[in-house]
Order: C-alpha cells, then sequence, then structure tokens
C-alpha cells in the first residue's frame, strides 16, 4: 500500500529521497587499483600525538583548584627492580587461583626477610614485584605453608562442607578437609626501571621508563589499599563499611570509595584524588539477596534457574565454620532428597563403607544443626562438577565487598546516579578526608622512593569562554546565559513542514486530542506547520499481551489499510517511559523497511517546555534546523569556513558488563552541508565483543569497491556540498584511553586515509583528530564560591599534560552534583588551529545539539554517534541472539563465527538524524 503514489488531503503523495541528487551527483568511478595493491600492507610513517604549540589567551580569568595534591621526589639515582612472580601448590601444578597471591607473597615476606635482604616490595598482585634496589640473587625460590587455607580441595565428593562444630568428629573432620597448604614461589629478575626518569620526563625530556615508573607507584598505592582490606578495582578503592553503602534495589549496593593515580602535570607530579562508586552484591543471608535480586516474598517464590545464574561465583561464609568458599552452582535437588556418599568406618573390622545420605539427615543427625526452611530449595555447590559440595541454604551468608558486574536496571540507574550526587564543597571535603586516612606518608615503599604528598588542593588558572551567539528564525539572535537558553517567542530557524502524519497509541493512557491540539499550537508558535493527524490509531486490545514485534506489525497493518498512502511522519505513545520492549522492533520496521520518520513518546506531565523538547527533535529528523551558530551562519568559523571541512564524531558502544558475547557496536557521524556544522547523519556497524578500535572504517572487498563506513558519509558530504570534497577532515573520538591514542592515529586514521584514497589517488585531505574523555578523574573548584564552575570554562595549564596538547572544557553548566569536565586531546593537526581558536571551535560545537536548548558536556557530534548506536542497538535483541548462539553460531566472531549485521536503514531515512 505505501509503495504507490496516491492522494492525501487533496495532494499527490510520492516518497522522494531525502536527497534526489545524490544519484547523479556521485564522484567518476575509482581508478582501476593494480590487483596487488593492499592497504593493509602500505607502510606509512608511525604516527604520534602532537606536541602542545601554545596556550589559549581568550576568555575571563578565573582561579580554581582541582583534586590533584603536589608531588615531591627527591632526586634519585635508585632503581624500581622488576621481578616475575610464578606460584606452583606442592605438585608442581600452577597456582590457577585469583586472590591468593598476596597472602602468599606476604608469607614469604614474613618467613624470609633475611634472604630478601630486608626489603618491602610491591606487588601487583599476579605476576610481577618490584623493590627499591636489587634481592641479594636474580632467582630466588622459597616454599612457605598458609595455615587454615579455606579450600575443598580434600572434600570427597559429594560431601557437604563445614568446618568446626561442638564434637570431636567434626573437628576431625575440619582437620582433614582444611590442612594446610604448600606452595612454591620463584621470584626471577626482569627488568630494571631507572627512579629519575620520573623527574626527567616532568622537566620535558623523553624517556621510555617514565610511565614504567609511574606504574610502579600505583602498585604501590593498590598495595597499600589492599593491606587495609579494600576491594580494588583498577585505580580505585572501597572499605568495608557501611556507611559506604547505599541499595539500588535488586540486592545492589552503591559502595563508595576513592580513586588514587599518579599523573604526570606541566605543573609535575600529582597525585589524583576522587570520589569513585563501584555496585556489589548485598551482604549477609544468601536467600534474602535472592528475594531482593527477584523482587519477590517468599522462597517458594524464588525462579531457582535465575538465582543459579545469579550467584555462580560469587563468595560465601558458611556456618558455623565461617570458612569461605566460591559458589558453582546449585544441587539439583532440594536439600532433603539430595543424596551423597558418606564414607564411613564400620564397627566390626574397621573398613571404610560409603552410606548413601540425604543433605538434610546428614546436617540434622551427623552435625546436630536442625534447618529452619530450606529442606526443600536446593543446596548450594560449592565444589567441582564430578565432585560436588553441598550447603543448606540457610547456613550460606554472601561475604562483604563482592563486585556486582551485571547490568543495572533504569530504576537502579537512575538511584545511583542521584545517591552519588555531591557538591562541590561536599565533595572537597570527602577528598580531603580520603587522603587523610590513606596514611600515604606511613608506606616505606613510598618513603624510601623519596615520594612526598601535599595535602593541599592545586591551584590552577581557568577562563571562561564566552557563549556563542545564536541564530533562530526571522534573523533574530539568542544570547545563551549561564549556557542556556529558550525558545519563548522565538522560531525556529528553519522549521519543518508537517502535512501527512498520524499518531498511533500502544494502549497508553492519554488525552491524544488534547495531546494534539497543544503540540499543533505549540508547534505554530516555533514557526512549524502542522496539519491535522490523519487519524490517530488505538492498539486493539486482544494484542497487548503479544510479543512486541506482533504488537508492532499489527499496529502497521491497521495503519496501512487506513492511510491513503505513506505518512511523513509517524507520532508514537509508548505505555512505558523507559525501556519498552515495543520501541526497537517500532523503530526497525519503519527505518529499515517502511523508510518512515518516527518519534516515540511517553508522555506523563506534558506542558509546553514537554512539547518543545519533542517538536526540537521532530523538526531535526524531518530535515529542519533549530538553531544555528551565528558564525556558521555567517559564515566564519576560523580555518573551518575556509575550505570544505568535514566533522566526524566516532564512538563504540559495548554490551552490558560481564557480557561478552554481545557485539559492540561501531558509530559514526558526519557533517553535511558544508558550511554548517549543525546537521549530521550516521553509518553504524556491529563488530566483534569489547573491540575498541572501529574495524570497518574502510573495508575493501574487491579493486573496485569499499563498502565500509567512510566511503558512504564521503560520498554523503559531496552529495549535500554541491559536488565539493572535504579539503579538511576534522575527527572527534570518543571512549578511548591514553594507551590507546597510538591506535587511533596508526589504525583508524589510516584506515580513514586509504578509504579517502581509494575514492580518489590524488586527493589528500587534511586531517586533524581529538579525542573526548569523560572517563576521568580530574575535577575543577572555584575557590572563593559553593558553586560549580561557570560554563565555558577553559583550563589548559598546571594540571595539563607537560608536553602534549590538550586540555579541559566545562562547556556546560553543571546544575546538580560536580560538574565533570571534558577532557580534549588533540593529537594530530594538519589544519594549523591556534589554542585560542582550538578551545573556541570546539566549545561552539557544544551549542549546535539540535535535541536541547542547553550546552552539552562534550561535542556534539560524539553525543550523536552515542545516540545512533543506542538506537540501532535497539533495532537486533542481541541478548536473545547470544541465548541461542551456541545452536546456529550467529554471535561472537572470537572462533571465527561472524557478528550479526544490523539491518540496512531504508534509502528516505538515510541521511536523516533519524538519531536526533
Amino acid at each position: 500500500m505505501f509503495d504507490s503514489p496516491c492522494t492525501y488531503h487533496g495532494q499527490e503523495l510520492v516518497m522522494e529521497p531525502s536527497n534526489p541528487d545524490v544519484l547523479e551527483s556521485l564522484p567518476p568511478p575509482p581508478p582501476v587499483i593494480p590487483p596487488d595493491f593492499a592497504p593493509a600492507e602500505v607502510s606509512h610513517p608511525k604516527r604520534f600525538p602532537m606536541a602542545r604549540r601554545g596556550m589559549g589567551t581568550k576568555g575571563q580569568k578565573l582561579q580554581l583548584l582541582t583534586n590533584h595534591f603536589k608531588v615531591g621526589m627527591a632526586s634519585s639515582s635508585e632503581y624500581f627492580f622488576h621481578y616475575s612472580v610464578s606460584m606452583f601448590y606442592e605438585d608442581g601444578t600452577p597456582v590457577d587461583s585469583k586472590g591468593i597471591g598476596r597472602r602468599v607473597l606476604d608469607k614469604v615476606h614474613e618467613t624470609y626477610d633475611s634472604e630478601l635482604a630486608g626489603k618491602d616490595f610491591a606487588y601487583d598482585g599476579e605476576k610481577s614485584l618490584f623493590t627499591i634496589g636489587s634481592l641479594p640473587r636474580n632467582i630466588l625460590e622459597f616454599t612457605v605453608v598458609l595455615e587454615d587455607s579455606p579450600s575443598n580441595r580434600n572434600v570427597g565428593s559429594g560431601s557437604p562442607g563445614g568446618k568446626g562444630s561442638p564434637n570431636e568428629s567434626d573437628r576431625k573432620r575440619s582437620r582433614r578437609q582444611f590442612q594446610s597448604k604448600t606452595y612454591k614461589v620463584v621470584i626471577s629478575y626482569a627488568a630494571k626501571i631507572p627512579m629519575q626518569s620520573i623527574a626527567d620526563a616532568l622537566r620535558g625530556h623523553e624517556t621510555e621508563h617514565f610511565q614504567e615508573a609511574v606504574r610502579v607507584l600505583d602498585i604501590i598505592l593498590r598495595q597499600h589499599a589492599a593491606k587495609q582490606g579494600c576491594l580494588l578495582v583498577r585505580q580505585s578503592f572501597f572499605h568495608n563499611e557501611p556507611r559506604n553503602f547505599t541499595d539500588l534495589g535488586g540486592g545492589v549496593l552503591g559502595c563508595r570509595g576513592f580513586h588514587s593515580s599518579f599523573r604526570a602535570t606541566q605543573g609535575g607530579l600529582s597525585l589524583n584524588i576522587d570520589v569513585s562508586t563501584t555496585m556489589i552484591v548485598q551482604p549477609g543471608p544468601v536467600v534474602d539477596f535472592l528475594l531482593a535480586n527477584q523482587k519477590v516474598r517468599e522462597p517458594y517464590d524464588i525462579d531457582w534457574v535465575k538465582a543459579k545464574r545469579s550467584l555462580k561465583g560469587l563468595r560465601i561464609q558458611a556456618r558455623p565454620s565461617n570458612a569461605e568458599y566460591k559458589i558453582t552452582g546449585l544441587s539439583d535437588r532440594p536439600c532433603r532428597d539430595q543424596t551423597f556418599l558418606l564414607k564411613q568406618r564400620s564397627g566390626k573390622d574397621g573398613e571404610v563403607e560409603p552410606i548413601e545420605l540425604t543433605v538434610y539427615d546428614y546436617f540434622l543427625n551427623h552435625r546436630k544443626i536442625e534447618l529452619q526452611y530450606s529442606a526443600d530449595f536446593p543446596c548450594i555447590n560449592v565444589g567441582k562438577a564430578k565432585r560436588p559440595v553441598y550447603i543448606p541454604l540457610e547456613l550460606c551468608s554472601l561475604v562483604s565487598l563482592q563486585r556486582y558486574t551485571k547490568a543495572l536496571s533504569n530504576l537502579q540507574r537512575a538511584s545511583l546516579v542521584e545517591k552519588s550526587r555531591q557538591k562541590p564543597q561536599e565533595r572537597m571535603r570527602v577528598l580531603t578526608d580520603a587522603l587523610k586516612r590513606s596514611h600515604y606518608d606511613a608506606d616505606p615503599l613510598l618513603g624510601s622512593s623519596g615520594i612526598s604528598i601535599g595535602t593541599q588542593f592545586s591551584q590552577v588558572e581557568g577562563r571562561i569562554l564566552p557563549a556563542p551567539r545564536l541564530k533562530v528564525g526571522n534573523g533574530e539572535e539568542l544570547f545563551p546565559r549561564n549556557g542556556r537558553w529558550n525558545f519563548n517567542n522565538k522560531r525556529l530557524v528553519n522549521p519543518a513542514k508537517i502535512e501527512r502524519w498520524a499518531i498511533v497509541n500502544f494502549s497508553a493512557r492519554c488525552d491524544i486530542r488534547g495531546l494534539t491540539r497543544d503540540l499543533i499550537k505549540c508547534g505554530q508558535m516555533k514557526g512549524i506547520v502542522i496539519s491535522p493527524p490523519f487519524e490517530a490509531f488505538e492498539e486493539n486490545p486482544q494484542f497487548r499481551r503479544a510479543p512486541a514485534p506482533v504488537r508492532v506489525e499489527k499496529m502497521i497493518e491497521l495503519v496501512k489499510g487506513k492511510l491513503p498512502g505513506p505518512p511523513q511522519f509517524l507520532l508514537c505513545i509508548l505505555p512505558e517511559k523507559k525501556n519498552s520492549d515495543i520501541y526497537g522492533p517500532w523503530k526497525r520496521k519503519n527505518l529499515a523497511e517502511l523508510g518512515i520518520v518516527t518519534q516515540c513518546i511517553a508522555p506523563t506531565k506534558v506542558n509546553d517546555q514537554y512539547l518543545t523538547n519533542v517538536l526540537l527533535k521532530i523538526n531535526a529528523k524531518l530535515g529542519g534546523i533549530n538553531s544555528l551558530l551565528t558564525i556558521e551562519d555567517s559564515p566564519s568559523i576560523p580555518v573551518v569556513s575556509r575550505v570544505p571541512t568535514l566533522i566526524i564524531g566516532m564512538d563504540v558502544s559495548h554490551g552490558s558488563p560481564g557480557r561478552s558475547d554481545i557485539p559492540s557496536i561501531a558509530a559514526v557521524v558526519s557533517s553535511r552541508q558544508w558550511p554548517l556544522v549543525s546537521r549530521y547523519r550516521a553509518s553504524v556497524r556491529t563488530q566483534s565483543p569489547k573491540v575498541e578500535m572501529i574495524d570497518s572504517l574502510y573495508k575493501r572487498v574487491s579493486d573496485t569497491e569499499d563498502q565500509g563506513m567512510f566511503r558512504e558519509l564521503l560520498l554523503d558530504f559531496y552529495a549535500s556540498t554541491g559536488k565539493r570534497k572535504p579539503d579538511q577532515i576534522v575527527i572527534f573520538r570518543d571512549g578511548v584511553s591514553e594507551s590507546q591514542f597510538n591506535q587511533v592515529l596508526n589504525i583508524e586514521l589510516q584506515q580513514i586515509i586509504e578509504a579517502c584514497k581509494f575514492l580518489d589517488e590524488q586527493w589528500c585531505p587534511k586531517f586533524m583528530v581529538i579525542v573526548a574523555q569523560k572517563n576521568h578523574h580530574t575535577k575543577f573548584f572555584q575557590t572563593n564560591s559553593a558553586d560549580n564552575v561557570p560554563p565555558g570554562t577553559v583550563i589548559d595549564n598546571k594540571v595539563c599534560h607537560p608536553k602534549n596538547n590538550d586540555f579541559y572544557l566545562c562547556a556546560h553548566a553543571g546544575m546538580i552534583g560536580t560538574t565533570r569536565p571534558t577532557h580534549y586531546h588533540v593529537l594530530h593537526d594538519e589544519l594549523g588551529f591556534s589554542a585560542d581558536d582550538m578551545q573556541e571551535f570546539v566549545h561552539s560545537l557544544s551549542y549546535v545539539y539540535q535535541r536541547s536548548t542547553t550546552a552539552i558536556s562534550v561535542v556534539a557530534p560524539i553525543c550523536y554517534a552515542h545516540l545512533a548506536a543506542a538506537q540501532m542497538s535497539q533495532f537486533v535483541k542481541f541478548d536473545e541472539l547470544s541465548e541461542t548462539s551456541s545452536s546456529h553460531g550467529a554471535i561472537t566472531s572470537a572462533g571465527g563465527v561472524p557478528v550479526p549485521e544490523l539491518p540496512k536503514l531504508h534509502p528516505n531515512v538515510r541521511s536523516s538524524m533519524f538519531f536526533c
């Protein structure tokens, strides 16, 4: 029905591509490339992050404090000696148990102090150990015994676990089960690292050992925290104190701790300390966790299949012994029915004979423990598959400080964000307390390293960049204040015209007539001409409990049956505000199959601000523009407005924590219609799970065909700018750490260069590469105010890198909590930006986000890449695919199995801002 032209409100309907001139404006075919040309093999000079060219000067100066604490270091000719650590059981088997290493090395230090020449060492918990000065020999071997190591290596097959009880037989059993363990430890010399390399690097001298030396200092901090009984999560430390816990629901607690790491800055070495939060499993009785996790009231309501999944790998403490175990599973049968073989000596000849017992009978008759409620429930299994060890549920409690690594629900996430917020002054107080409590001055290794840590927040100088002026409708200008503006009595700069549209309602309680009236009225005030909708389609009640794809298909059939032709736009009303299972199938159906722009809403409180926000999204999706930078309209953006410039935003989103079977999604958005910098389109692909580098920017499949993401973006720019190639390409990359900067420059940038060469061998655009980091721990505070730093605050001195070209920018107004600045790293610049022009350009791109009337915390192209990846990920239910991947092999490429592809967008919406 949607495929044929027809009349609607008296007009002929013909669905046209958003760029009708694309086909005729494509560049000529690429030159024939010799078959032996292999881009991956083309050599190119290795690229490194560029050095700083200068400091910015524009803006009102502002004195700030930052959570970096000055580190002093005495000049030293000493070396850190690096040793490799290997551990074995008595029989020569390598030790594979995580967490045992620190206990073993502590025992080595305690037992063999003289053989170690009385030296303290820093141990990373795995394979590396560091000392100041060398150990007596290059290879040292030690044997140590750990008493009462909690283990079930010696427990008989099928035995219930447990240790310690009032009677003699139990004490004997305890000794048999928990015999002391012998470990062999081999410490071998690996390398030496000059401590002077830290001081050299801070004076601007290149040194290959600097990162290694700072890593040793960070390992010393980790070991210091481990000795205090902290949970270690990379460079963050969490104490086992209930005052640090906050209930997030579902058996999950938020745990507040602090991050602590050494950083090289222009002002020297500093210790960066910040508040950090992680999620932990609710400690206490296992059954209490399961009730909370599954949101049920009685143990009889627990889903034991889900319980097995959520408990596996967690550590418990078993009563009455208080021994710790790791959960490997659940018993197949309830406690009163689950049997095992108990070996007992017969009274006649003393021979050992196995007798079959239930776990329930064993604990009742042999251990004299009467179970109150767990007889009818599965037992906890702490043994191995072939040698299970069962403990009744009610005797098991989860130990504290165990990380919860699964994805949080929306409610849990919202609760975590709300309860983690701290006003600037509160955060400063907490950080000061954390530094005092850490007692770093008492650590012998830090003292021996000549390290001293200051107690005052470092002072830095910030500058407040003025907000860019914005152009709206009727040639008017807006002057944002405090990073915000509004469209009250203003018209959009380029409003769309909505003539053919309809409403679909998936059983949401909503005053559709009132919503429609108010939407049309609000649109008129903003300059958007909205005709009355053709119809409001209500979902048939009989399909409300059907699977989401079925509900979507039935709704589309209803719409097709009544509309005279394809609509320009569909407004979809969802019954749930967050995570509606209809959202993904609905978007996929419209964007991939039908080519119809759609906006989903779940209205609760409808007012003018809500309707304005909805209309901003709709207008951008339909090809309109809400506001422009005045310098964009002129056009007079330094460097960018001079010659055709393509602006790119790149990001990779990964599956939920703990899910290594869900593909990662790479999204790249590109500007179009130069000299504009406010309109974008997107290209999205799946790739191997947990892979951060984008692997499909350039994807040559033959001598004449490139199926990579970048080619389609280049062709779109060419078509949307009147057949002009970009002479300059500015790339904003999100989500990579400093250790991956070289990969961005030498893998991703190289792919982009090859994609350009593939289109035209003679074409050599200039490139700029900027990485934006939000996931860091540097914060800024005003010296004479309790408020957050003002929007537009930029810092490029003292706390920044001693050599590389980086700066911090707080573009947005931090209304709640403490503002988190974005850390921008300019890795590569062939365009010749000055420091001031670069910082103002990045600041301006925080004001072109079409979805809102506020400056955002990171440049709009990166935000759009986030949105595009998130929306396309809803098209495919990767969770469902992963559960069946073992049968049809459609998920991970780790073993050569292809990653599932996302459906391609319909040509009618491919160049739209569908993600807005």
